[in-house]
């Protein structure tokens, strides 16, 4: 029985390296696999999957309007798909989950969604709520705060480095406007 998956951690646990080691791993068996990411990051050398370590695939890119569930199904049905993988998990939209669910429950194609749970005020993506609240399996992936605790926050940090309290829940960037810490330091650095 196929299943929808959510693993989930703060920036830099290695969520995007551990999805293209599953791809790769199907790749190996001579399994097809559909990758996806999201749209929303437009800076340069972003137009697939990447990882701080510098792994890379190329991928379908989906934004609000994606109907996942279609695209997948047209292409399975021509060359028949192993897993389904999605990166970026918390820009999808709650019917996009949806979708993906059904890809699990009717399909019977495995569905593994990679993302953050929370954002930089601590608060749910409405794709990881969704995914939260749906998947069959929900596996947290481990970052290290600079404390060497278990880091679950993402803090939103300026050009300085000081902490962003306020603003858009997405803001496009990596170590450079991003930091993972615990939730004592996190809430340290906002003052609280």
């Amino acid at each position: 029985m196929a299943k929808l998956y959510f693993y989930y951690a703060s920036m830099n646990a290695g969520k995007s390296s551990t999805l293209l080691q599953a791809a790769f791993n199907y790749g190996e068996r001579d399994m097809r696999v559909s990758l996806w990411t999201a749209a929303l990051d437009d800076r340069p050398g972003f137009g697939a999957i990447s990882s701080r370590i510098g792994l890379s695939s190329d991928a379908h890119r989906f934004d609000e309007n994606t109907d996942i569930e279609g695209h997948v199904l047209r292409e399975h049905a021509e060359h028949p798909f192993a897993c389904v993988l999605v990166d970026e998990a918390q820009f999808l939209t709650a019917d996009q989950v949806w979708q993906l669910a059904r890809l699990a429950d009717r399909a019977g194609i495995p569905v593994l969604c990679y993302g953050l749970r929370t954002d930089f005020q601590g608060a749910l993506f409405p794709g990881s709520a969704a995914l939260l609240g749906i998947a069959d399996s929900l596996v947290e992936l481990k970052s290290v705060c600079k404390c060497g605790r278990k880091a679950t926050m993402n803090l939103r940090v300026d050009d300085a480095g000081r902490a962003v309290k306020q603003g858009a829940q997405t803001e496009i960037g990596g170590n450079d406007r991003y930091v993972a810490l615990c939730r004592r330091h996190f809430s340290e650095a906002l003052g609280g």
